[in-house]
């Protein structure tokens, strides 16, 4: 009788642990291990600068309670109505969730000319979700975003398929501003090609710029756009419409390009392909009456084959009687790299102004041997407080700050950046990407 009782008992225990085993994970319990954890939580985590921004801090057990039915904080896609997660269900439910807007890829040109004052897509850069992932997502949300239960097949997770940013088109001049346009131009096979050409803004008093539009053919490492310091001699300024290679064929720097980037004052640019970006109502750039514009076009070429590269520029201007604040431009730079072979080594510089100003944005510039950028807070109630963290070179995400991040004189900004030199040299501070850099862009008004 014992036996046959141990027996029962081992059997119930086997079949009990057996149907245990067999009740499927809920699409919500997927979603959170295979979607939220693999591609948005490195990001969204507790402190992080990202959290900070979006308010949304996805690290914990808690974050069903964080997505479904919640505002978000941008204020743009609050006033239009949206949640995080939309419970609604069905089509409705799906144009009401600010999160579809941010992840779904195939909606990208509607998201970027109809709200990029939602800010930048999800995942940063251009780190898609699969389409497995993406209709994985549909489907929960389609049907009212439960907490528990199976509503949408696994199997979709198996699609691996990811959006490819469209085919490079030209952007339709704006309005009211200017547009520049560097004309189709060689790479040659495995060559990185980088050059300046100074254009001719053709203004006779100085105007004032809150958008800015930059279109890309595939490629292109950056494109940066140079106005000149204030002091400089009119004799050193460069020819118009000239081409200024900054690297021969033979891979030897120009010395006269170089001497010309003395004088360079940093106005905007983006190692995104594609950038649209709004400055807040009231805050704009100046662009100096007596200066052009100096396009800084690098492309890096790393097949057999010659590429083609080109760029369009719009700079759309409000009147100055619509400007609050001048936004002035934040280009911090660390120059004394020295990475030691074979090691990971992680350089810190901090840079302090001596008056109150306001942060509006921050991103970064590095090359391939970056493995994570940081900016904290230094001085003042908030020291220590990051603000800004990316892992990806490549395409560094563009972070805007409502309210700005507001610094005293005396406090500042540190930059912290870890790189992995995995070579048998060391790598120091240059220009091409196999070089290294250590470069905070934004703006600030006071």
């Amino acid at each position: 009788m014992k036996n046959y009782l141990r027996l029962l008992i081992i059997l119930f225990v086997f079949w009990g642990c057996a149907d245990i085993e067999k009740v499927p994970e809920s699409t919500w319990g997927t979603i959170q291990e295979k979607i939220l954890k693999t591609s948005c939580i490195n990001c969204h985590v507790s402190g992080s600068a990202m959290t900070k921004q979006s308010g949304l801090d996805l690290s914990g057990n808690d974050s069903y309670s964080k997505l479904v039915g919640v505002s978000p904080k941008n204020i743009a896609a609050k006033n239009d109505g949206l949640v995080i997660v939309s419970n609604e269900g069905g089509m409705k439910g799906l144009s009401k969730s600010y999160l579809w807007e941010k992840i779904n890829a195939y909606d990208r040109e509607h998201f970027l000319s109809d709200h990029p004052e939602y800010g930048q897509m999800m995942p940063p850069g251009q780190n898609f979700l699969t389409d497995g992932q993406l209709q994985f997502v549909r489907a929960w949300i389609e049907a009212g975003a439960p907490e528990e239960g199976v509503v949408a097949d696994e199997k979709l997770l198996l699609d691996s398929n990811k959006y490819s940013p469209p085919e490079f088109v030209p952007l339709k001049p704006p309005e009211k501003g200017i547009q520049l346009h560097l004309k189709p131009f060689e790479v040659l096979p495995n060559f990185e090609r980088e050059f300046f050409q100074y254009t001719n803004l053709d203004i006779s008093e100085d105007i004032y710029a809150n958008r800015i539009q930059i279109e890309m053919r595939p490629g292109s490492h950056h494109f940066i756009l140079y106005s000149f310091i204030k002091n400089i001699n009119q004799s050193n300024l460069p020819e118009f419409d000239v081409a200024r290679e900054l690297r021969y064929e033979n891979g030897q720097y120009n010395i006269e390009t170089l001497r010309s980037m003395q004088y360079h004052e940093f106005f905007n640019g983006t190692q995104w392909p594609r950038m649209d970006y709004k400055l807040p109502p009231g805050v704009a750039f100046r662009l100096d009456s007596n200066f052009g514009l100096d396009q800084n076009s690098h492309y890096v070429n790393r097949t057999d084959s010659i590429m083609i590269g080109e760029v369009y520029t719009n700079i759309h201007t409000v009147d100055k009687s619509e400007v609050l604040h001048e936004a002035k431009v934040i280009n911090w730079s660390n120059q004394n790299i020295f990475l030691p072979p074979k090691k990971i080594t992680t350089l810190n510089k901090s840079f302090y102004t001596n008056k109150s100003i306001y942060v509006g944005q921050l991103f970064s510039h590095a090359h391939e041997k970056m493995k994570e950028f940081s900016v904290i807070i230094k001085g003042g109630t908030r020291d220590g407080e990051l603000v800004y963290w990316t892992d990806d070179w490549q395409h560094p995400p563009i972070m805007s700050y409502d309210p700005p991040i507001k610094l005293n004189s005396g406090e500042g900004l540190q930059i912290i950046t870890t790189y992995d030199n995995p070579l048998n040299e060391a790598v120091t501070f240059g220009f091409r990407s196999t070089d290294e850099m250590m470069i905070l862009f934004g703006w600030y008004y006071e």
